[in-house]
């Protein structure tokens, strides 16, 4: 029989990632932590953690149990609530894609409170490696990220699909355009997002074209990305959903790549068991009927639909 603290010691170093945070998380020291790792794989019969002098990773055996032991130590916690006469409150662990704007879920969570009371609510962001690894290792329920080949294993709800299009300042000569050739930008300053999913792609359809722009700036914050092409100091590609006051959003001729959003879920979440979250459901809701997201999306009210049910991520 495996024993609760077993688990706990087993999740608490999947969370922390290193056996001495999982032991000060657990509250107990570094070698009783180990010595019950070693116990729960002596009951599995598989080495769930392969160790290293640099990190803990999960074995194949690891995240397959990890997973149940996610869903265990919640009814542990739901049993446990009901026996002292709690209402317990559900966690929603929120994956955001970093190249998802979080003004995007920010929006929604006061619309969600008018459907109900909300989740507790912890948001992680993280590129989309991260985010995966998280949703494998049962460290976020769910996510907001790209549907892509490596989604196909999770759980998905298809949001929106939109193209990555140019954001330049709106005083720019050339921001009036509808498409801008890259040729036209040879002698412009260009802005590098270098955490963009894409990022190859865009810097060989420049160099393809013999267009090598002056680099004014690189950053894996979009935030600091917008602030500079308002200023004026360079050009860069984004995503559509990206807005901001002062900044226009050209396409690039002949650069049709396009990327999905959706929901993830960790293979520890049953079907269903967020089917009637406020904070999903709202959004849902807010991409309902709009299935390809323009530069410019206008204020618009939505009745909510049918929850949409999980389905498994075949094609893109």
């Amino acid at each position: 029989m495996i024993d609760r603290y077993l688990l706990r010691y087993f999740l608490a170093v999947i969370d922390c990632g290193s056996f001495s945070k999982a032991a000060r998380q657990a509250n107990v020291a570094q070698p009783t932590l180990s010595i019950g790792i070693a116990k729960l794989e002596r009951l599995l019969g598989a080495v769930v953690f392969h160790r290293t002098s640099k990190r803990v990773q999960l074995t194949e055996a690891g995240s397959r149990f990890a997973a149940h032991a996610r869903r265990i130590e919640s009814e542990f916690n739901l049993a446990q609530a009901e026996i002292l006469g709690l209402e317990p409150r559900r966690v929603l662990r929120l994956g955001v894609l970093a190249t998802v704007p979080m003004a995007q879920i920010a929006e929604i969570i006061p619309a969600a409170r008018g459907r109900g009371e909300i989740e507790r609510l912890q948001i992680v962001s993280g590129n989309e490696r991260e985010t995966l690894q998280r949703l494998s290792r049962g460290q976020i329920d769910a996510a907001v990220s790209i549907l892509g080949p490596s989604s196909r294993r999770f759980a998905v709800e298809p949001l929106y699909t939109e193209r990555y299009l140019l954001a330049v300042a709106a005083g720019h000569p050339l921001a009036q355009k509808a498409t801008i050739a890259a040729e036209e930008l040879a002698d412009e300053t260009m802005i590098v997002r270098r955490h963009c999913e894409i990022l190859a792609e865009t810097s060989r359809h420049f160099t393809e074209r013999g267009v090598r722009p002056f680099l004014s700036f690189r950053s894996t914050n979009d935030e600091q990305v917008l602030c500079l092409v308002q200023a004026g100091l360079g050009i860069t590609v984004m995503p559509a959903c990206y807005r901001a006051t002062g900044i226009l959003r050209p396409a690039l001729t002949g650069f049709q790549l396009r990327r999905t959003i959706g929901i993830l879920y960790a293979e520890h979440v049953e079907a269903g068991q967020y089917a009637d979250s406020p904070l999903l459901a709202e959004l849902r809701s807010r991409y309902a009927d709009k299935r390809e997201v323009s530069a410019s999306p206008k204020p618009r009210k939505v009745t909510p639909p049918k929850l949409a049910s999980k389905t498994r991520m075949q094609s893109m």
